[in-house]
């Protein structure tokens, strides 16, 4: 199977609270469309420091990660990021690693948007066709 590529919209958090509560205008909520690669190897978002700096937000904490290549690094963990594709949403803290050129999609963002890959056309799809579920753990009597 070859990379698959989605186009996602990521936007600040902090700001679309800020255009809710009236202190900011809708049009000023700092975002960026950017090309993704969808990585189910991935746990989370991972953005460069470029974009991390576009959408203003502050780092919250620094964690050890794993890379593909085996490598432990160092890497920033930022506040809350908006995603979007198509017509789904979802928000999550993203991670920054030293030096990276791309953007990875990973699966916890994909979950919650109900994404999958298709391996056949090589494209993100929802994993129950248009129609967006949520997950849901509960109990129930029987």
């Amino acid at each position: 199977m070859g990379n698959v590529h989605a186009t996602i919209t990521l936007k600040n958090v902090g700001d679309i609270r800020y255009a809710h509560d009236g202190y900011i205008k809708e049009e000023d909520i700092r975002s960026v469309t950017v090309n993704a690669l969808v990585d189910t190897g991935a746990m989370t978002i991972c953005i460069t420091e470029e974009i991390r700096q576009k959408l203003g937000l502050e780092i919250v904490e620094t964690r050890f990660a794993r890379i593909a290549n085996g490598e432990r690094v160092t890497c920033q963990i930022t506040e809350p990021v908006e995603i979007l594709w198509k017509n789904r949403h979802t928000t999550c803290k993203s991670v920054v690693i030293p030096g990276a050129q791309i953007i990875l999609l990973g699966v916890i963002p994909l979950e919650d948007m109900d994404l999958t890959v298709n391996p056949v056309g090589q494209e993100l799809v929802g994993a129950n066709g248009d129609e967006w579920l949520t997950m849901a753990v509960g109990l129930r009597e029987f």
